[in-house]
């Protein structure tokens, strides 16, 4: 018997022919990402019964446990650095898993109506120039909805995250003055507001707090039941995050995507692209000494690919491209 364990999730399994695989994987990271590894978790170990221990502690914390070596594999929302890079050992392979979106969720008493934010007006609130819920700006982007003149109550991450990556890597393309003032990071110097830990902690800070604007990864807010803001995107539409306008803001990087898979998607053209979209990776050493622990994880970048691909939509996530799954699948014989 072996044993799969994901985001604390720890399931027995029976399963007789991987007798040349690890018997545990240990990997770190994004939280983003967390709920489709923790469903891929329950499917895999019925193949396989290896035990992958993942942490879900954050992009930052992921990046450091897999620089550090205390762990196999990292996962993160946004691509390593090159000077990240230059500090590990071993080459890194970037592994897009699937697509997800940052939000802008709410909790205004008294209002029901699906709000709408452009770029500019997100800014001016994470930047601390709007400061009440009537605001002109506000109200520009949403005619016709009543709107409290009460306090608003700025909601981020405070530990080192690949979704705020996404998101300020979001603002920084529609905002010059958020660019030059606090720019884009997994952890940033934030003009004002309450951090949470994790977008579990940023999740529960929006729906405790009346009053309060976050951003979290979009499965959280629908399981939560939150609000979320249709973004006006780079053709000047409003769209929600979805399946289709995830998949639709992937569309281009699909044939352009550089050989290391390290790419922003945020601000994508076209008119049904929602505009803080992302893919997100597992960070995988490109030499795995050790044969038992390289069929491991190899077979589960494998399936991931694959039948794991699946499992998307149901979870808020959209699936890879099939360009993508196709180069990531030789990147795979890649590995020593």
């Amino acid at each position: 018997m072996k044993r799969i364990v994901l985001a604390g999730t720890l399931i027995p399994l029976l399963f007789a022919g991987v007798a040349s695989a690890a018997d545990t994987i240990n990997a770190a990271g994004a939280t983003f990402p967390a709920p489709i590894y923790q469903k891929w978790a329950e499917e895999f170990k019925a193949k396989t019964g290896v035990q992958i221990n993942y942490q879900s502690v954050g992009s930052g914390a992921g990046i450091k446990q897999f620089t550090d070596g205390t762990v196999d594999f990292g996962a993160s929302d946004m691509p390593m650095t090159d000077d990240q890079i230059k500090a590990i050992k071993v080459p890194t392979f970037h592994f897009p898993t699937v697509l997800g979106a940052d939000v802008v969720t709410y909790n205004i008493p008294g209002v029901t109506a699906d709000l709408k934010f452009s770029g500019a007006t997100v800014a001016g609130i994470f930047m601390g120039a709007i400061t009440r819920w009537n605001d002109a700006k506000i109200a520009g982007d949403n005619p016709g909805v009543k709107l409290p003149a009460t306090d608003i109550v700025v909601i981020h991450r405070s530990d080192g995250s690949g979704t705020s990556f996404i998101f300020t890597d979001y603002l920084s393309k529609v905002s010059p003055e958020w660019k030059a003032k606090v720019g884009a990071s997994t952890s940033v110097a934030w003009p004002v507001g309450l951090g949470g830990k994790g977008n579990e902690g940023v999740t529960g800070l929006v729906k405790a707090t009346p009053g309060a604007i976050g951003y979290v990864e979009l499965v959280y807010a629908v399981s939560q039941k939150l609000g979320y803001a249709d973004i006006r995107n780079s053709s000047g539409k409003f769209v929600k995050a979805s399946f289709d306008s995830v998949t639709a803001a992937a569309a281009g990087a699909a044939k352009d995507i550089p050989a290391d898979f390290r790419v922003s998607i945020t601000d994508a053209p076209g008119a049904t692209a929602y505009p803080i979209s992302s893919f997100t990776w597992l960070l995988i050493p490109s030499q795995i000494k050790d044969p038992a622990k390289k069929k491991s994880i190899t077979d589960f970048l494998a399936w991931m690919l694959t039948d794991g691909q699946k499992d998307a939509q149901g979870l808020s996530y959209a699936p890879l491209p099939a360009a993508i799954v196709a180069k990531e699948k030789k990147q795979i014989a890649l590995i020593k």
